[in-house]
């Protein structure tokens, strides 16, 4: 009888600590996040991909209220904020804002990374898309980009185009343009955006690919004709400028931002984060701020992020491989 009584204590016990360990385990991830969160970006201060981080770390932190700081990292193509990323603790509490180009360049261009991208990360959701423009030298006789293809076709010697970073998102949409279509390009690297515009706003180089935020007071100002955006669709704030694939069918390319978490992160913490991410990409302050800087806000699953990503690399890397000197 005593054995018994004292297995039905002991039994008890065990129920309400394992009880207590589970109210424990929810109180933890209810309470996500409990103090300020970091993220690492590859971008320097200032550039693009860091000022939309930071319009989202500002909107997390007010949904929160904790702070989401921003660690910038830049350096080696992305190599060092993604190394940074993979050395921290699996907790949530720092998180990783990828690029494309880490994940479509630096593959290729870095034959042995000290990380495995797809292996050490967890995807919470894609944050923005930033759509590259095709842009002309005003007084080019085009008005289309039908045109433009027919005009460089009747050119012997084809036609320059120009691009900010070699081997950057402006400069692989030249490429895939040239192969799409079959044509004589000539790419002509510019140090940046500032001198592509010098270059094709006096004719010097009459065509430009480039994010649509950097050349747009040149096209506003009548410095560079716009005539089309690398988006799915025209874009909802500038629905006159044709989408390029409304002439070349399939025709996309776009820099991005990820949300990635380090792998081993709970799962619980990816979905949570991944859940107020769309909550605060889906407020008009956020949506306005992004398009300030041509970007598009654009939430997924985890699982759809890496699926994008997957699709990102299958069309980037033969073309990135084209491009890269043999070693």
């Amino acid at each position: 009888m005593a054995k018994r009584r004292w297995a039905g204590v002991r039994s008890a016990i065990l129920g309400l600590a394992l009880a207590a360990g589970c109210a424990t385990a929810q109180a933890q991830q209810t309470a996500y996040p409990a103090k300020a969160v970091s993220i690492i970006i590859a971008a320097a201060a200032g550039n693009s991909p860091d000022v939309a981080a930071r319009i989202v770390a500002d909107a997390l932190t007010q949904l929160w209220k904790q702070q989401v700081l921003i660690v910038n990292r830049p350096g080696a193509g992305g190599l060092i904020a993604a190394q940074a990323a993979t050395q921290v603790d699996r907790d949530g509490y720092t998180l990783y804002m990828a690029q494309a180009s880490t994940y479509t360049v630096l593959p290729i261009t870095q034959e042995k990374l000290p990380f495995d991208l797809d292996r050490d990360f967890q995807p919470i959701s894609l944050v923005g898309e930033q759509p590259i423009a095709l842009a002309v030298t005003p007084s080019l006789p085009v008005k289309s980009v039908a045109e433009l293809i027919e005009l460089i076709r009747k050119t012997p010697d084809g036609m320059l185009f120009a691009a900010s970073n070699r081997g950057g998102q402006s400069h692989l949409t030249g490429e895939l343009f040239r192969e799409r279509t079959g044509l004589k390009m000539t790419f002509v690297h510019a140090a940046g955006a500032a001198s592509s515009i010098n270059d094709v706003s006096t004719g010097r180089i009459p065509i430009m690919f480039e994010g649509i935020a950097g050349i747009g007071g040149a096209i506003q100002g009548g410095s560079l004709k716009a005539l089309g955006i690398a988006a799915p669709k025209r874009l909802a704030d500038r629905p006159d400028l044709p989408a390029i694939n409304e002439t070349i069918p399939g025709f996309e390319s776009k820099g991005w931002l990820a949300l990635m978490a380090p792998t081993g992160t709970p799962d619980a913490i990816v979905q949570k984060v991944n859940a107020d991410l769309r909550v605060v990409l889906a407020q008009p302050e956020v949506i306005r701020k992004f398009q300030g800087i041509g970007t598009y806000p654009h939430a997924m699953s985890p699982a759809e992020t890496r699926a994008f990503m997957k699709a990102e690399q299958a069309l980037w890397w033969p073309i990135v491989r084209k491009i890269t000197p043999q070693k």
